[in-house]
């Protein structure tokens, strides 16, 4: 038993009772009042990453000895912030599974699944904990995702803030997740002596299916925001 699983099930309580409160704390406008569910589920993933990423940030210059070990290095609150990651992935998983169509959110689903497994290994084992903290500077950028989610819902897109938000959506997709990505893929490939089979090929995986889902994500927000 990992007292890392106990931060899991907190979290998922946590991210739940949060998702819940939403709906009261910042009340849909009318024209998201039709999709209430989506409204509450963009601002809960927002509060998960404004938090992972402001803290996966905060951890590399609170523990530099994280970057220069990714593997065996596992400070307390780098080890909990990961296991905090895995119970909002769940909770985000059973939301959607709950609320919406198969068919309308199976990329989420799946991208879910593989961050659960490869976060997961992380908080059980102990190890690859400044792997995980690499993943989750993704985070920043999400931040700026679902505000453009946020501002879309709220029929704000003709305003200067969705175009701003905008421009630093596509500056830091660039920065923190295909740089990102690109960066863990070649510490993955340089790195395949040291570290398991089992583990190299839950990696390999994992990598090989978020960078063409991001890559794909990018060309949609720049033929969405940016071409038309």
């Amino acid at each position: 038993f990992s007292p890392g699983l106990l931060v899991v099930a907190g979290s998922f309580a946590a991210f739940r009772l949060l998702n819940r409160a939403l709906e009261r704390l910042v009340p849909p406008p009318p024209s998201a009042r039709r999709n209430r569910w989506k409204w509450r589920n963009i601002w809960t993933s927002l509060a998960h990453s404004v938090l992972s990423g402001g803290g996966a940030l905060a951890g590399f210059y609170l523990h530099p000895e994280l970057s220069k070990d990714l593997v065996g290095t596992h400070p307390p609150g780098a080890h909990s912030l990961v296991a905090v990651s895995v119970g909002y992935f769940l909770e985000d998983f059973v939301d959607m599974l709950c609320n919406q169509k198969l068919h309308q959110s199976w990329e989420l689903l799946f991208h879910h699944s593989v961050v659960i497994v490869c976060f997961g290994i992380a908080v059980l084992l102990h190890q690859y904990v400044g792997f995980a903290l690499v993943a989750l500077l993704v985070e920043i950028n999400s931040i700026f995702l679902h505000l453009r989610q946020i501002l879309l819902m709220a029929n704000l897109v003709h305003t200067t803030c969705y175009r701003l938000n905008s421009i630093v959506n596509l500056g830091t997709y660039v920065v923190f997740r295909i740089a990102t990505l690109a960066w863990m893929t070649r510490w993955l490939f340089l790195n395949r002596q040291n570290v398991p089979p089992v583990t190299y090929a839950v990696g390999t995986v994992g990598m090989a299916i978020m960078t063409p889902m991001n890559v794909i994500l990018f060309y949609r927000l720049l033929r969405s925001d940016f071409l038309k």
